[in-house]
């Protein structure tokens, strides 16, 4: 009797080279589709939808799993044509600090697992986001053999070394993303510095490290007409206007900023600028509330309160208004893998003014299109929104070229250089990963 032809499941190298058909990506501690500015939103929520979105259009579904954190969440929602953001049962559905999420992860990993058997889907590759996920998708192994990207957005080594003792990170959060170094089949750095910080501080394999950062949507971010942005948010023609935009967290900088408009003020800056401050929450009175009235009671002890326009949480579409109608942007962040607020500016046509840290030395043109200044200090900050505040042809020449400065962080560019790793995995490669097009010319 003749052997059948095998036909069975797929096995390892069975079938080496084919398309990918879908992916999965994991956020467990906050949802691409959270309001920007809240509590653990920012950057990394936009950069999972908009990878998520960006892959689909490219051809490749993709799944995201995320903790549920109410019961009336929907289970599946689409925020864009070939993406499912899937809200995964894990400890209570309630929003809960995420230092307490830990203990939840083999559950979270188990549902994920179930909810891929009930729909009858399997994945080419998972893409973990932020410590948390990666030991998701490490736990997940014994459901899916499936290879793993893990890309931390931040890491424990990072913020501590520029944290306050109040501030500091867990040891379970550096031991864990110590040992993902080794488990994961590829990491994603956002800057050349974290790529060096992965390989040379925390260990990694250096051929396991590829130097991808987030990417910017340059259609919604564009120029729009400043006086038009201004008379729709009440801003008078003449105002000197400084926009910050991110969660309200010490690692933002919010004091440097602070002090900055409080040094001005000392000094008799004329006008005063008014500062735009989006992030944080307000009341049913539209009066800061939580950790964003703890900003408003530091401004009015330093005499500032009057020159600041608390806004809370903002839409990510509105953003590009809010930016059209600034003068500059303030940047003060501790430290950033990427540094998008600063980027979004960028492609608004408004010039930046940013510590000189982690991404941001690498995204912003300096002396082109924006100022990095000594991370930390309020005298810099307010040398070098002065400098741009108050020079009106320099503010200006730094605009005219600011956009053209990000344009290399265009999303399809992006998606292309993950979809590459995604293949290269998929294929059953774990080395030599990156993209032989590096949108960092410091990438190796």
């Amino acid at each position: 009797m003749t052997p059948s032809r095998y036909i069975g499941p797929a096995v390892f190298g069975f079938e080496t080279d084919l398309p990918l058909r879908r992916a999965a990506q994991i956020s467990v501690h906050t949802s691409p589709l959270a309001t920007l500015g809240g509590k653990d939103a920012g950057g990394m929520n936009v950069y999972v939808r908009e990878l998520a979105c960006n892959l689909a259009g490219l051809g490749l579904p993709v799944d995201v799993f995320t903790r549920r954190v109410s019961p009336d969440t929907p289970e599946v929602q689409t925020p864009c044509p070939g993406v499912n953001v899937i809200a995964v049962d894990a400890g209570p559905p309630e929003p809960l600090d995420k230092n307490a999420l830990f203990p939840f992860l083999p559950e979270f990993a188990a549902n994920m697992a179930l909810y891929s058997l009930r729909e009858g889907v399997r994945y080419d590759v998972v893409h973990a986001h932020y410590w948390l996920s990666g030991w998701a998708a490490m736990l997940a192994r014994r459901y899916w053999d499936t290879p793993f990207v893990q890309m931390f957005h931040t890491t424990a080594h990072m913020k501590n070394a520029v944290a306050g003792a109040a501030d500091r990170e867990t040891d379970l959060r550096a031991r864990t993303e110590r040992q993902l170094l080794t488990l994961a089949d590829s990491l994603i750095a956002a800057n050349p510095d974290e790529r060096a910080d992965l390989v040379w501080r925390m260990g990694a394999p250096n051929s396991k490290v590829c130097t991808i950062p987030p990417g910017i949507d340059l259609t919604l971010f564009s120029p729009r007409d400043r006086a038009l942005c201004r008379d729709a948010l009440g801003i008078a023609p003449e105002e000197r206007v400084v926009l910050f935009c991110g969660r309200v967290d010490p690692i933002k900088g919010i004091d440097t900023l602070l002090e900055a408009i409080q040094l001005l003020r000392e000094r008799g800056a004329d006008p005063m600028p008014t500062v735009l401050f989006i992030g944080g929450d307000l009341d049913d009175a539209g009066e800061p509330t939580g950790s964003l009235a703890n900003v408003a009671r530091q401004a009015q002890m330093l005499g500032v309160r009057n020159r600041f326009r608390f806004l809370g949480s903002q839409p990510q579409n509105q953003l590009p208004e809010f930016y059209s109608a600034a003068d500059v942007v303030a940047a003060p962040s501790r430290y950033e893998s990427f540094g998008l607020v600063a980027v979004e500016a960028l492609a608004c046509g408004v010039p930046v003014v940013a510590s000189r840290v982690g991404g941001l030395k690498f995204t912003i043109d300096e002396g082109s299109a924006g100022l990095l200044v000594e991370m930390g200090s309020g005298p810099a900050l307010a040398d070098g929104l002065a400098a741009l505040l108050y020079d009106d042809a320099r503010r200006a020449a730094f605009a005219a070229r600011a956009r053209a400065s990000v344009e290399r962080f265009a999303w399809p560019t992006v998606a292309d250089s993950i979809a590459h790793i995604y293949q290269q995995l998929a294929n059953g490669r774990r080395s030599n990963l990156c993209h032989e097009r590096p949108i960092f010319a410091e990438q190796a």
